[in-house]
């Protein structure tokens, strides 16, 4: 029996995350974004994350915490982000709200987008930015310039 490249359950591109500490990031993308924790955690012998896997709607992430001397870090570390994570949803204000309630802060105020999506930009305890959006409106590609050229005109004060 053939073993596939890449497993079942995955993507040619899978984001993954490196936050410290891990096991509290994973909880708090529970309470946040209603993720379920899939597969078994990897867990060295000091507690920490090697390895675990969330999946939130049809997406897996994968998740690690920071170690000493490896080749990624978290945000905290960093001291900032060098990507964001987007989530659609077909509720974007409870989606939000749950968000925040569990600790996020806002980055961008949850608003009507020019692009035809009600979104904001988020960042969770572990300096992770996340986007969420519902998609609300087909916008035409001749619509979304005329609307691009007048909010930057607008935003250029």
């Amino acid at each position: 029996m053939a073993v596939s490249a890449i497993p079942d359950h995955l993507q040619s591109v899978t984001p993954s995350l490196v936050c410290t500490p891990c096991t509290d990031a994973i909880d708090f993308y529970k309470r946040a974004f209603g993720a379920e924790e899939i597969g078994p955690r990897m867990t060295g012998p000091d507690g920490m994350v090697g390895h675990a896997e969330i999946r939130i709607g049809g997406s897996v992430i994968m998740l690690a915490d920071e170690w000493p001397g490896g080749p990624t870090q978290s945000p905290t570390s960093l001291g900032g982000s060098t990507a964001a994570l987007f989530i659609y949803t077909d509720d974007v204000d409870m989606l939000w709200k749950r968000a925040v309630d569990a600790g996020a802060e806002e980055v961008f105020p949850l608003e009507m987008q020019f692009y035809g999506d009600r979104s904001g930009r988020l960042r969770d305890p572990f300096g992770h930015t996340w986007g969420l959006g519902e998609h609300v409106e087909d916008v035409s590609d001749d619509e979304m310039r005329r609307r691009m050229a007048d909010f930057y005109e607008d935003d250029s004060g």
